[in-house]
């Protein structure tokens, strides 16, 4: 499997040191370090299921609208949106429902991993569409969950749900899925996604099709997998999709139209997610995330003056 990181704020070696995980902290919340060590872990055991034939695309920036996309898992089955979280204790997948669970009680979860996860799959859909790349099917959103201590009911969610201890199996099922596209489209589609062609090449170019021969014809909506149908059918029973719940916007002014697939919402409407208030930026950032980021430098000197002195203390 050919592996393509695009994470921010890596150095030439490809770490996230202290420096890039400060300002990674303040641009992407306090989860975000966490998760891509969470990642690490999914993509070693991905990489020892799926050999060839499969392009995988860590942390993709969309362009134009600044939307970090966790994983694109590019393979003859088709397009795949990963997101990987870290969250440990008990929950509920339910529909576009993300619950935790508490003495045998559900309550809606701070951040609904679901309809995020559906709505990265979504985005990228209608960025695929936008460079005229025709997926034999439409993404699939999954949500792994890599810590051991996480365990998720699932009732026919959004996004599919995949354990800890269910990822060698979900691999599998990916490497002897059907081949809808041929090694040289996985290649292309993935290479097309990391660098974009401009709208003038993009109407020049022969749209990325599913392969098609005499005894293996493109995939119909009825033979699509349960999953997909699951995904879409919850989905129709939405209501529009606003794009403030993942702070970002189309530059051109689209919004997340129906042509990537019905959209999704949050099904709480008591406790709808919170929009960002316009605060006041200096240097680009707000004051909470200057004060963050202030406390975090105190910290690090505090830390390296203690050493010092200590060097200082213990040297003869």
């Amino acid at each position: 499997m050919k592996i393509i990181d695009k994470t921010p704020f890596q150095n030439a070696q490809g770490q996230v040191d202290i420096s890039g995980r400060i300002q990674g902290t303040l641009k992407y919340g306090f989860d975000w370090f966490g998760e891509l060590e969470a990642q690490k872990t999914v993509i070693a055991q991905l990489e020892r299921m799926l050999e060839k034939g499969f392009v995988l695309i860590r942390n993709f920036t969309l362009p134009e609208i600044d939307v970090v996309i966790p994983i694109i898992l590019v393979g003859p089955g088709g397009v795949y949106v990963i997101h990987v979280t870290n969250v440990k204790g008990q929950f509920e997948a339910k529909g576009d429902q993300w619950n935790t669970l508490s003495n045998g009680r559900g309550l809606p979860a701070r951040n609904n991993l679901l309809v995020r996860t559906a709505k990265y799959a979504r985005a990228l859909q209608i960025y695929l569409t936008r460079q005229r790349i025709q997926t034999p099917a439409p993404i699939e959103p999954i949500l792994i969950a890599a810590n051991p201590g996480a365990h998720i009911d699932s009732l026919r969610p959004v996004a599919r749900v995949v354990m800890s201890d269910a990822i060698k199996q979900f691999a599998a099922s990916l490497a002897q899925a059907r081949p809808l596209w041929r090694a040289d489209n996985v290649h292309d589609v993935a290479d097309r996604i990391i660098s974009p062609r401009a709208a003038d090449a993009v109407e020049a170019q022969p749209p990325v099709q599913a392969a098609a021969t005499a005894s293996q014809t493109p995939e119909t909506p009825e033979q699509a997998s349960s999953r997909a149908r699951a995904i879409f059918n919850e989905a129709e029973k939405s209501e529009g999709f606003n794009p403030a719940d993942l702070d970002f916007a189309f530059e051109d002014g689209q919004p997340l139209a129906p042509q990537a697939g019905p959209s999704l919402r949050e099904t709480s409407p008591a406790q709808p997610l919170p929009k960002p208030a316009a605060q006041k930026k200096i240097m680009g950032m707000s004051v909470v995330q200057l004060i963050v980021l202030a406390a975090m430098l105190i910290i690090e000197c505090c830390v390296l003056v203690a050493a010092v002195g200590a060097y200082l203390y213990l040297k003869p």
